[in-house]
């Protein structure tokens, strides 16, 4: 296993799928990205984050920050989540796990003793420079939105 990413480190590329193409991490060059993973489309937890980030998206533009929210959801899912939701963010597909693997989110967890593979919660802030500003592990959902946006104000413009 690779070491953990750090702040201060380059954020690793990732291609991630989704409908009407494909989201790079060069597609975000020269702006902040607030890249969040998350364990499952419509659930409580995940649909409170996702909600939270998208009612705090004209604040993040204008403080020249994107949002990005990632799981192993395909694309079809991600579109129901959408739309069932009245949700403007992009969420990007990572059924390889390659990009969760990469940041190191795709962990061993446990529920009612029993042992499973799935996203760890956890919020990277990416300057527009490419190299990680600052990282949320195990990412409690209330107030997360709100701490991620101050973070991003106090980034360097």
């Amino acid at each position: 296993m690779a070491d953990p990413l750090q702040t201060g480190a380059p954020a690793p590329a990732f291609r991630l799928s989704r409908d009407g193409g494909d989201l790079t991490l060069a597609h975000y060059v020269g702006k902040a990205l607030v890249l969040y993973f998350y364990p499952k489309d419509d659930t409580s937890g995940c649909t409170r984050e996702a909600a939270d980030f998208n009612a705090l998206m004209p604040a993040f533009r204008d403080a020249g920050a994107e949002i990005l929210g990632v799981s192993p959801d395909s694309n079809r899912s991600h579109d129901a989540f959408r739309k069932k939701h009245g949700l403007d963010i992009e969420l990007g597909s990572d059924e390889t796990k390659e990009t969760c693997e990469a940041f190191g989110v795709w962990q061993e967890k446990s529920m009612y003793g029993r042992k499973y593979m799935g996203v760890e919660r956890t919020t990277f802030l990416i300057g527009p420079d490419g190299r990680i500003a600052e990282i949320w592990p195990k990412v409690s959902v209330k107030g997360h939105a709100d701490a991620v946006l101050a973070a991003v104000k106090a980034l360097p413009r």
